[in-house]
């Protein structure tokens, strides 16, 4: 792939994209490297970049979240390892030991998940675990990043003098406070520090009863400050021991700064996969924000778009609470370019930004807003002109621009590329601008390339018509208000409503006629005849939205009905059964009565149990009778099984005899090919293969019928063609 153009990103207005996702980084650094983010130039690089912000995505739906991996920047830090005879500062190590202990557990849970997350565990491959450079740092320094007192035994020993010479000069300065205080010469404020050092506050008329060092005075030189006699001595001392000590914490420093030079390209290892995570976050939240997704990428050049969105509008919109309305586009090898049609303000601009910032994201490693099952390809060249060019800098007119910009789509397009252009044609006669517009078209449709295209000429709509990989588009409107519906409808041209909107916006009918006689009739015949297919198309699109919720509220009812009837009839079984079960019961109770009530009157055991086995044999023989039924009844299911099988059997193999009788016809069609077609000539009546109306073939030329319809005429392919009446001749 090649890097996508300045200006396309421009047109596209990328740049606003890369403004939300840099927002969205936590460090400066990555806020840095989400500037400089671009469309890839290596596909696999491409495709594991979109994978991994995928994994980051689906991550905050799972259990198993990628661990925190905020960091600070260590940069200038690195770079001072890098340079002999030098050392850090004390809270550097703190943020070098931070560094490494995040990377650490991002490579420990990596490993451990990468089942979960197979592309972002490719971020640490090549970047070692070690414990090294934390465990130096914490040898010296504690977990607030203080120099601890055991760091060396020369520095303990300091510190634990330093402790005694304070405690002395503590003890002392009490002493003399208490005494001076006693005797009235300090005063009320008692002491101060000054210059780190603990002072008494003497009042001026005093100063010469008081033994010790001065250290100024009070703006009204009321107090003057002395530093008494019995600690100068213990300060100077302490003063000595802290320079020993400041020695001692530069040699520490030192040391341990060679301990972590080696691990110099390490630690800028570490810098880079903590800069690419946090990147890699912020697009995942940016995705999560626009319902983004990773669709389905293909090789085949294949791109179908289902609901997509604009997502800076989508965005936009949603912090006004107002809906966006999504579209669907396809654009394959069979239909590469697409012509959309229609009035202004329907929504053609920003539905061919769509798709181009689209594109633009996914080749730019970012996921986008589509639904899922979605499918998308990679171009190696996406080329726009979109908007009012006008360059002031080099004193080009909108059209010199255009032109100037058609050239080099001419010399770069192919059948890796994707062209967008708005109003297509514009900026010139309309009907020398439009001729200079179709051989354009021809030049992109001949040299394969991928592309959509908005444009008002009727000449471009009719161009299309006659090319097979090309189709025409347009934006639906209301028919009665004709207000916009923004919605795209693939598959015929739309009108641009010139005359209706005018009429709609207050111009006087009389005015809209003398413009009406000032053009062509044909044009008018055929903007008309659009505008009326657009109209019954829009209806047709209102009917059937209806039809659709009408047929999903009776499936429901149904589904509804079917239920409550499915339960109705199981407790009409239930009750049968019981009712049957309680019948047999109360007959059988009857005949114990009377045998009971027949035994009760004449006494005669033999009588009673001869009767009631009798009764109990019948209901044996039932229920054996019933059990054999029942059997009867499951051997012919089996059977019933068992036939299906067999006609399925018998239907293969008569399917297969057909497709040998297939095989055998076109084997014999290729020995003895079928008589040729009939040639279509002047004067037969002819129509498009698919359609309805037919119209005269006035004239052939180079493969190319032009078929008059009555009120407009048309050219089309002649293999495009079938005959309806063939003229007598």
């Amino acid at each position: 792939m090649k890097k996508i153009s300045k200006e396309t990103l421009k047109d596209l207005e990328f740049d606003q994209i890369i403004s939300q996702i840099e927002s969205r980084c936590h460090s400066i650094l990555g806020k840095n490297a989400s500037r400089e983010i671009t469309t890839f130039l290596d596909i696999e690089e491409l495709e594991i970049e979109l994978k991994q912000v995928d994994e980051y995505l689906k991550s905050y739906s799972t259990e198993n979240r990628i661990p925190n991996h905020d960091f600070e920047d260590i940069t200038n830090d690195i770079k001072l390892l890098g340079i002999e005879n030098t050392f850090l500062e004390e809270k550097s190590y703190l943020n070098i030991a931070s560094v490494s202990e995040t990377v650490n557990d991002l490579i420990k849970f990596l490993e451990k998940f990468k089942d979960h997350y197979p592309s972002l565990k490719l971020l640490s491959e090549n970047v070692i675990f070690t414990k090294e450079i934390t465990e130096a740092i914490f040898t010296v320094f504690n977990r607030f990043g203080e120099l601890k007192d055991n760091a060396t035994t020369t520095l303990h020993g300091i510190r634990k003098s330093m402790g005694e010479v304070r405690k002395n000069i503590d003890k002392n300065f009490q002493h003399a406070l208490s005494r001076y205080s006693q005797s009235g010469y300090l005063d009320d404020i008692r002491e101060s520090v000054i210059e780190n050092k603990r002072v008494l506050a003497v009042k001026a008329e005093f100063r010469k009863k008081v033994d010790g060092n001065l250290m100024g005075s009070s703006r009204s030189g009321s107090i003057v400050f002395i530093e008494p006699n019995s600690v100068l001595n213990l300060t100077r001392e302490l003063a000595s021991l802290q320079y020993e000590e400041k020695k001692e914490v530069v040699r520490i420093l030192k040391l341990l700064t060679n301990l972590l030079r080696p691990h110099k390209e390490l630690l800028n290892n570490y810098l880079v996969l903590l800069v690419k995570l946090d990147v890699l976050r912020s697009k995942s939240v940016y995705a999560k924000e626009i319902n983004a997704c990773l669709p389905k990428i293909n090789s085949d050049k294949k791109m179908e778009l289902i609901d997509a969105y604009h997502p800076i509008l989508f965005l936009n919109n949603k912090a006004s609470k107002s809906e966006t309305i999504p579209q669907s586009i396809k654009l394959t090898e069979n239909q590469r370019i697409i012509v959309v049609s229609g009035p202004n303000a329907g929504g053609k601009s920003i539905t061919l930004k769509t798709l181009g910032l689209i594109q633009v994201m996914l080749q730019s490693g970012i996921l986008v807003p589509i639904d899922e099952k979605s499918t998308m390809c990679f171009f190696d060249k996406i080329l726009t002109d979109i908007g009012d060019n006008q360059s002031i800098e080099n004193h080009l007119s909108t059209y010199s621009y255009r032109l100037k910009n058609m050239n080099h789509f001419l010399r770069n397009v192919d059948k890796n590329t994707l062209f967008l252009i708005d109003e297509f044609g514009t900026g010139s006669d309309p009907e020398l601008g439009g001729a200079l517009a179709e051989v354009f078209l021809e030049e992109f449709y001949e040299k394969g390339a991928y592309g959509v295209i908005t444009t008002h000429y009727t000449n471009i709509k009719v161009l299309v018509e006659e090319m097979p990989e090309a189709i025409n588009a347009n934006m639906l409107f209301n028919e009665k208000t004709l207000e916009p519906l923004f919605k795209l409808h693939v598959g015929q041209a739309g009108s641009s409503f010139t005359f209706e909107v005018a009429q709609k916006n207050g111009i006087p009918f009389r005015l809209i006629n003398r413009a009406k006689k000032k053009v062509n009739t044909e044009n008018v015949r055929l903007d008309k005849t659009i505008a009326k297919l657009q109209k019954e198309r829009s209806k047709m699109e209102t009917t059937n939205n209806s039809l659709v919720s009408k047929e999903i509220e009776a499936s429901e009812k149904i589904k509804k009905y079917e239920s409550i009837s499915g339960k109705i009839a199981d407790k009409l079984e239930n009750y049968q059964e019981q009712f049957d079960t309680q019948a047999k019961t109360i007959t059988l109770g009857k005949k114990l009565g009377s045998i009971i009530d027949e035994y009760f009157q004449k006494p005669n055991k033999k009588k009673l149990f001869t009767e009631t086995l009798k009764i109990a044999e019948m209901e044996n023989a039932k229920k054996r009778d019933q059990l054999k039924v029942n059997k009867e009844s499951k051997k012919k299911q089996v059977a019933i099984v068992k036939k299906k099988e067999e006609v399925a059997k018998e239907m293969e193999e008569k399917i297969a005899v057909i497709r040998e009788k297939k095989i055998e016809k076109k084997k014999a069609e290729a020995i003895n090919p079928p008589k040729p077609k009939y040639t279509l000539k002047i004067g037969d009546t002819a129509r498009i293969t698919g359609s309805v109306s037919y119209g005269t073939i006035e004239r052939i030329e180079r493969k190319k019928a032009t078929l008059n319809y009555g009120s407009f005429t048309t050219i089309v392919n002649l293999d495009r063609l079938e005959l309806v009446n063939a003229a007598k001749r």
